[in-house]
């Protein structure tokens, strides 16, 4: 198993620099999208995830200039998605399992792998602008959680 952060350090340096807009683009991977919904979900839990991260990851993005459009930037659809799945990976662990420990295993599971999504949503629906701007329920399979 690829170990992605060392340390829980790690993972609060993904979330906090998120937060404050000063993490390093090139942290800013599928691995470190799921690093700062665990952050958020394990560090934060008086905060609701599926609000409290989209504008943070708005305006990260903007801050790395990134723009936020119909075709590149911000995806609500998956967000929420991904938001559902780290929610429920993480429930499904206990509480006193590190943060860079459950991330690890998340990874190794079939939500590591980028294309995940298409296991729900057809590539059509998913990349759809529609999708983009607001949650567009799957239209392969229902989520499991």
């Amino acid at each position: 198993m690829i170990n992605y952060y060392p340390d829980e350090a790690a993972i609060d340096r993904i979330g906090a620099g998120l937060t404050d807009r000063i993490l390093p683009k090139a942290d800013w991977t599928h691995a470190g999208h799921f690093a700062a919904a665990l952050w958020l979900l394990r560090r934060h839990p008086e905060r609701d995830a599926a609000t409290h991260l989209p504008p943070l990851i708005r305006a990260y993005n903007e801050s790395v200039g990134t723009a936020n459009t119909d075709h590149s930037g911000y995806h609500e659809t998956i967000t929420q998605a991904s938001i559902r799945a780290a929610r429920a990976f993480l429930a499904s662990h206990p509480p006193s399992r590190p943060l860079h420990e459950v991330l690890d295993m998340l990874m190794a599971s079939p939500l590591g792998r980028s294309d995940w999504l298409l296991t729900y949503w057809t590539k059509m629906r998913l990349f759809s602008v529609e999708a983009r701007r607001a949650w567009a329920p799957p239209d392969r399979r229902p989520l499991p959680w």
